[in-house]
């Protein structure tokens, strides 16, 4: 999102690197040696059911997008976060897929989804439309409610926003717009240092040798320890691509978003590119968070954030910023109900 007038740069979930970090926060999956953790029946159960998987046509881009449910039923476009992909809504989508046809996209940069030369707001918004339409979520008879997590939530808020007409509601998961987590700010400004003594026009994928070397490497942005490493592995798998190794003798694994993605990022046409005023919302909102997540330590802080007093809110326990990882069954559990009752 643009930053606020006075506030500096608002939230975000960017890529940033550090080895400042625990080793269970650094590289969480590093102890199962490319392994797959144990994992629970419900999770088994929800993978196991294949999702139609097709790419949809828009502005020039083909966009990843995985369906769950029959159509006709009420339509739900679930939205992930930043340098995430579609596959993360995977575990929880098949349960909402009972009562509503559900579609999970990946944003273009991230998952399977093209790449670009730039990327604007309201091109994410496009985009969703045109999956909206394209995987029937409006076959029922009714325009799709929209889910977005992180990143995903700010894209959801500024559809609401700019493009009621393309949504019956939207429900936002984990959406911050403060600034960025102090360890973070950190790391960038050491990097930007290394940049300014070495500067590149791009940023290279990094390439592993191996899908051990890679899942090692994986972690969750911003930083946060996770304990269902099942769920952390499944979306670490989907999220890498092989590669031709740079000396040419083999192939590697490689990350599948975009590295230059937020250098790219257009914030001009954001929603709060203007006056930092809240918009007037013409449909639904609602917002769940993480109680243990960087918005209630901002909150305890004393920081006002910009949904504050707003919209209404709904605290999932137990759960950091990436509430789908941490707590999936509590989130579908409140999503059902929540769907059930809500917008009325």
């Amino acid at each position: 999102m643009n930053p606020l007038p006075g506030k500096g740069e608002t939230y975000d979930d960017r890529p940033f690197h550090s080895d400042d970090l625990p080793p269970e926060v650094r590289a969480p999956l590093a102890p199962y040696k490319g392994e797959e953790p144990p994992a629970p029946a419900w999770f088994k159960w929800a993978i196991a059911q294949e999702a139609e998987r097709q790419f949809v046509e828009s502005m020039g881009a083909r966009l990843e997008a995985l369906s769950w449910g029959e159509r006709g039923k009420p339509g739900l476009l679930l939205v992930h976060g930043n340098s995430a992909h579609a596959e993360w809504w995977s575990p929880l989508a098949p349960y909402l897929a009972k009562d509503y046809r559900v579609t999970s996209m990946s944003l273009a940069g991230m998952g399977n989804s093209d790449w670009r030369e730039s990327y604007k707001f309201g091109d994410f918004a496009a985009d969703a439309e045109a999956v909206s339409r394209a995987t029937g979520l409006y076959d029922g008879g009714r325009k799709p409610i929209y889910i977005g997590h992180s990143f995903g939530g700010g894209q959801v808020f500024f559809a609401a926003a700019r493009y009621p007409e393309h949504m019956h509601a939207a429900v936002l998961v984990d959406t911050g717009f403060g600034g960025p987590p102090p360890e973070v700010l950190a790391e960038r400004a050491k990097r930007a240092e290394v940049l300014a003594n070495n500067p590149s026009p791009d940023r290279p994928t990094r390439i592993y040798p191996s899908l051990e070397k890679a899942l090692e490497r994986f972690r969750l942005m911003p930083p946060q320890p996770a304990e269902n490493y099942y769920v952390l592995d499944f979306i670490a798998r989907r999220s890498l691509k092989q590669t031709p190794l740079p000396d040419g003798s083999g192939l590697g694994w490689a990350w599948k978003f975009d590295p230059n993605m937020w250098e790219k990022l257009d914030r001009s046409d954001g929603i709060m590119s203007g006056t930092g005023d809240f918009p007037d919302l013409k449909v639904p909102v609602i917002h769940l968070y993480g109680d243990k997540s960087r918005i209630i330590d901002r909150r305890k802080a004393g920081e006002r954030g910009f949904l504050d007093g707003h919209i209404p809110e709904i605290e999932i326990p137990d759960s950091h910023h990436h509430v789908m990882i941490d707590q999936p069954l509590a989130l579908v559990a409140v999503l059902r109900t929540l769907l059930g009752t809500w917008p009325h």
